[in-house]
Protein backbone atom coordinates (compact mmCIF):
# COMPACT_ATOMS: atom_id res chain seq x y z
CA UNK A 1 0.00 0.00 0.00
CA UNK A 2 1.71 3.60 -1.18
CA UNK A 3 1.63 6.42 1.05
CA UNK A 4 -0.27 8.52 -1.26
CA UNK A 5 -3.67 5.89 -0.29
CA UNK A 6 -3.06 6.75 3.34
CA UNK A 7 -6.76 8.09 3.50
CA UNK A 8 -5.90 9.90 6.24
CA UNK A 9 -2.83 11.63 4.89
CA UNK A 10 -5.37 12.24 1.87
CA UNK A 11 -7.55 13.73 4.35
CA UNK A 12 -5.32 16.32 5.79
CA UNK A 13 -4.33 17.24 2.09
CA UNK A 14 -7.35 17.42 0.63
CA UNK A 15 -8.29 20.12 3.62
CA UNK A 16 -5.22 22.08 3.46
CA UNK A 17 -5.36 22.54 -0.68
CA UNK A 18 -8.61 24.35 0.04
CA UNK A 19 -6.30 27.13 1.50
CA UNK A 20 -5.50 30.18 -1.30
CA UNK A 21 -2.32 29.69 -2.47
CA UNK A 22 -1.92 26.04 -1.35
CA UNK A 23 -1.90 24.10 -4.47
CA UNK A 24 -2.82 19.79 -4.90
CA UNK A 25 1.51 18.89 -3.93
CA UNK A 26 1.67 21.75 -1.94
CA UNK A 27 -1.15 20.10 0.36
CA UNK A 28 0.38 16.44 -0.03
CA UNK A 29 3.64 17.84 1.13
CA UNK A 30 2.21 19.78 4.28
CA UNK A 31 0.36 16.74 4.84
CA UNK A 32 3.51 14.53 5.35
CA UNK A 33 5.27 16.98 7.24
CA UNK A 34 2.18 16.77 9.66
CA UNK A 35 2.25 13.45 9.53
CA UNK A 36 6.03 13.23 11.04
CA UNK A 37 5.49 15.88 13.80
CA UNK A 38 5.22 14.57 17.14
CA UNK A 39 1.61 14.85 18.61
CA UNK A 40 2.38 17.83 20.94
CA UNK A 41 3.63 19.63 18.26
CA UNK A 42 0.13 18.92 15.94
CA UNK A 43 -1.99 19.31 18.52
CA UNK A 44 -0.56 23.13 19.22
CA UNK A 45 -0.99 23.90 15.55
CA UNK A 46 -4.76 23.13 15.90
CA UNK A 47 -5.56 24.56 19.03
CA UNK A 48 -4.24 27.51 17.56
CA UNK A 49 -5.95 27.57 14.41
CA UNK A 50 -8.71 26.78 15.80
CA UNK A 51 -8.45 29.39 18.91
CA UNK A 52 -7.26 31.82 16.64
CA UNK A 53 -10.60 31.53 14.56
CA UNK A 54 -13.03 31.79 17.88
CA UNK A 55 -11.12 35.06 18.96
CA UNK A 56 -11.25 36.68 16.11
CA UNK A 57 -14.63 38.69 14.52
CA UNK A 58 -14.84 41.82 12.49
CA UNK A 59 -14.91 45.08 13.45
CA UNK A 60 -18.39 46.63 14.72
CA UNK A 61 -16.90 49.96 12.84
CA UNK A 62 -15.09 48.99 10.12
CA UNK A 63 -15.38 45.49 9.52
CA UNK A 64 -11.36 44.89 9.80
CA UNK A 65 -10.44 41.47 12.25
CA UNK A 66 -10.96 42.73 15.93
CA UNK A 67 -10.54 40.05 19.06
CA UNK A 68 -12.64 43.21 20.85
CA UNK A 69 -15.88 44.85 19.61
CA UNK A 70 -13.53 47.42 17.49
CA UNK A 71 -10.28 46.43 15.98
CA UNK A 72 -6.88 48.52 17.45
CA UNK A 73 -7.11 51.37 14.35
CA UNK A 74 -11.16 52.09 15.18
CA UNK A 75 -9.39 52.40 18.79
CA UNK A 76 -6.75 54.35 18.45
CA UNK A 77 -7.84 58.11 18.91
CA UNK A 78 -4.20 59.24 16.79
CA UNK A 79 -6.04 58.35 13.85
CA UNK A 80 -7.93 61.14 11.28
CA UNK A 81 -11.42 60.90 11.37
CA UNK A 82 -11.65 62.94 8.45
CA UNK A 83 -10.51 60.20 5.93
CA UNK A 84 -12.06 56.83 5.37
CA UNK A 85 -9.85 54.43 2.81
CA UNK A 86 -11.89 51.77 1.81
CA UNK A 87 -10.76 48.08 0.97
CA UNK A 88 -12.12 45.29 0.04
CA UNK A 89 -11.03 43.04 2.72
CA UNK A 90 -8.80 42.80 6.32
CA UNK A 91 -6.02 41.49 3.91
CA UNK A 92 -5.98 45.15 2.17
CA UNK A 93 -6.20 47.37 5.94
CA UNK A 94 -3.06 44.92 6.81
CA UNK A 95 -1.06 45.76 3.10
CA UNK A 96 -1.93 49.58 4.00
CA UNK A 97 -0.40 49.64 6.90
CA UNK A 98 2.51 48.69 5.91
CA UNK A 99 3.34 51.63 3.92
CA UNK A 100 3.22 53.43 7.30
CA UNK A 101 2.10 56.41 5.82
CA UNK A 102 -1.53 56.45 5.81
CA UNK A 103 -3.07 58.10 8.91
CA UNK A 104 -6.58 57.67 8.23
CA UNK A 105 -9.77 55.23 9.03
CA UNK A 106 -10.86 52.44 7.24
CA UNK A 107 -13.62 50.82 5.92
CA UNK A 108 -14.16 47.01 4.81
CA UNK A 109 -16.30 45.86 2.57
CA UNK A 110 -16.00 42.19 3.07
CA UNK A 111 -15.91 41.77 -1.03
CA UNK A 112 -16.50 43.74 -4.67
CA UNK A 113 -19.52 43.60 -6.74
CA UNK A 114 -19.50 40.83 -9.20
CA UNK A 115 -22.97 40.40 -10.74
CA UNK A 116 -21.56 36.97 -12.34
CA UNK A 117 -21.19 35.66 -9.19
CA UNK A 118 -24.36 36.89 -7.51
CA UNK A 119 -22.92 39.57 -5.31
CA UNK A 120 -24.65 43.08 -5.28
CA UNK A 121 -24.52 46.14 -3.15
CA UNK A 122 -26.59 44.33 -0.49
CA UNK A 123 -24.03 41.67 -0.14
CA UNK A 124 -21.41 43.84 0.98
CA UNK A 125 -20.71 46.89 3.61
CA UNK A 126 -21.72 49.61 1.44
CA UNK A 127 -24.90 50.28 3.66
CA UNK A 128 -22.51 50.62 6.16
CA UNK A 129 -20.53 52.88 4.83
CA UNK A 130 -22.86 55.64 4.09
CA UNK A 131 -24.31 55.26 7.88
CA UNK A 132 -20.93 56.18 9.01
CA UNK A 133 -20.79 58.83 6.49
CA UNK A 134 -23.98 60.36 7.55
CA UNK A 135 -22.88 60.11 11.24
CA UNK A 136 -19.13 60.80 11.32
CA UNK A 137 -17.31 64.20 10.02
CA UNK A 138 -15.46 62.75 6.92
CA UNK A 139 -13.72 64.99 4.55
CA UNK A 140 -12.39 62.28 2.24
CA UNK A 141 -13.27 58.80 1.20
CA UNK A 142 -10.19 57.28 -0.90
CA UNK A 143 -11.58 53.61 -2.91
CA UNK A 144 -8.82 51.39 -2.33
CA UNK A 145 -10.44 48.70 -4.36
CA UNK A 146 -8.30 46.35 -6.29
CA UNK A 147 -7.72 48.11 -9.75
CA UNK A 148 -9.53 44.86 -11.48
CA UNK A 149 -12.68 44.98 -13.27
CA UNK A 150 -14.73 43.99 -10.16
CA UNK A 151 -12.89 46.53 -7.76
CA UNK A 152 -13.25 49.25 -10.68
CA UNK A 153 -16.96 48.80 -11.26
CA UNK A 154 -17.28 48.90 -6.87
CA UNK A 155 -15.56 51.98 -6.91
CA UNK A 156 -16.95 53.60 -9.33
CA UNK A 157 -20.79 52.62 -7.82
CA UNK A 158 -19.75 53.89 -4.40
CA UNK A 159 -18.34 57.21 -6.43
CA UNK A 160 -21.70 57.68 -7.43
CA UNK A 161 -23.54 56.93 -4.12
CA UNK A 162 -21.21 59.77 -1.80
CA UNK A 163 -20.39 62.70 -4.59
CA UNK A 164 -23.83 63.98 -3.38
CA UNK A 165 -23.19 63.73 -0.02
CA UNK A 166 -20.79 66.62 -0.68
CA UNK A 167 -17.82 64.49 0.63
CA UNK A 168 -14.26 64.33 -1.68
CA UNK A 169 -14.04 60.88 -3.03
CA UNK A 170 -10.76 59.67 -4.48
CA UNK A 171 -9.44 56.96 -6.19
CA UNK A 172 -5.61 55.54 -5.61
CA UNK A 173 -3.32 55.87 -8.60
CA UNK A 174 -2.63 53.28 -10.51
CA UNK A 175 0.63 52.41 -9.10
CA UNK A 176 -0.64 49.09 -8.50
CA UNK A 177 -0.58 46.70 -11.54
CA UNK A 178 -3.57 46.56 -13.09
CA UNK A 179 -5.17 43.13 -12.39
CA UNK A 180 -3.14 42.65 -8.90
CA UNK A 181 -4.43 42.57 -5.48
CA UNK A 182 -3.14 45.21 -3.14
CA UNK A 183 -1.64 42.04 -0.81
CA UNK A 184 0.91 41.81 -2.92
CA UNK A 185 2.10 45.44 -3.56
CA UNK A 186 4.51 46.37 -1.94
CA UNK A 187 4.77 49.13 0.96
CA UNK A 188 6.40 52.17 -2.00
CA UNK A 189 4.01 51.23 -4.82
CA UNK A 190 1.63 51.61 -2.62
CA UNK A 191 3.03 54.63 -1.42
CA UNK A 192 2.99 56.04 -4.45
CA UNK A 193 -0.43 54.86 -5.44
CA UNK A 194 -2.20 56.74 -2.09
CA UNK A 195 0.24 59.70 -2.98
CA UNK A 196 -0.91 59.65 -6.63
CA UNK A 197 -4.77 59.37 -5.86
CA UNK A 198 -7.09 60.93 -7.90
CA UNK A 199 -10.83 62.19 -7.56
CA UNK A 200 -13.14 60.65 -9.23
Amino acid sequence: MSTSSIEPIARMAAQLARLPGIGRKSAQRLAYHIAGMPEDEVHALAAAIWQGRKAVHFCSICGNYAQEDTCLICQDEKRKNGQICVVRDPRDVAAMERMRDYTGRYHVLGGTLSPMSGIGPDQIRIRELLSRLSSEEVEEVILATNPDIEGEATAAYIARLIKPMGIRVTRIAHGVPVGSDLEYADEITLSKAMEGRRDM
